[in-house]
């Protein structure tokens, strides 16, 4: 919620200044997605966000698990924050080589999209719509959008790069 609130905010803001949305975007997933990451800790911290218990005696230790409530769960936070730390590093490192203003924008979108739906169908603790969790659908649209944005953007002939 808050991540999408951002981008709306984001867009209104840039387009009240006469910036280019998506040459802003580019430069701040970077650190958006290495703030998801260290803020998937606050749910160790806070007990939540865990997945399946693990009954296997040989599974339950750290990074695999985590005890809750004197209960092994699964470590989603941590499989998450591990996934979020690999999309930053690999969006710091393109970051100079992405040929269109938007197009690092939608790799964040595909890259989170792609984790968040796995790692959520593994909670416990998630509001379900139909046979996937309202995450997970929200998250599937996002690397959906960032495809056919990044298809569209990159066809030969589109325009090179976004007006202000």
């Amino acid at each position: 919620g808050a991540i999408i609130g951002g981008i709306i905010g984001g867009f209104i803001g840039t387009r009240r200044m006469k910036l280019p949305f998506l040459k802003i975007a580019d430069m701040i997933v970077p650190g958006l997605i290495l703030a998801q990451a260290i803020g998937r800790w606050g749910n160790f911290i806070n007990g939540e966000a865990y997945g399946y218990a693990i009954t296997n005696p040989a599974l339950q230790f750290f990074p695999i698990a985590v005890n809750i409530h004197g209960e092994w769960h699964m470590a989603t936070f941590f499989y998450e924050s591990l996934w979020n730390f690999i999309g930053f590093w690999l969006l710091w490192l393109n970051r100079k080589k992405v040929r269109r203003d938007g197009n690092l924008f939608c790799c964040y979108f595909i890259w989170y999209g792609i984790g968040r739906s796995v790692i959520e169908g593994l909670r416990t603790d998630s509001l379900m719509l139909g046979p996937l969790r309202v995450s997970q659908w929200l998250s599937i649209l996002l690397v959906i959008a960032g495809i056919v944005c990044l298809v569209l953007r990159n066809k030969k002939g589109a325009s090179r790069q976004e007006s202000p």
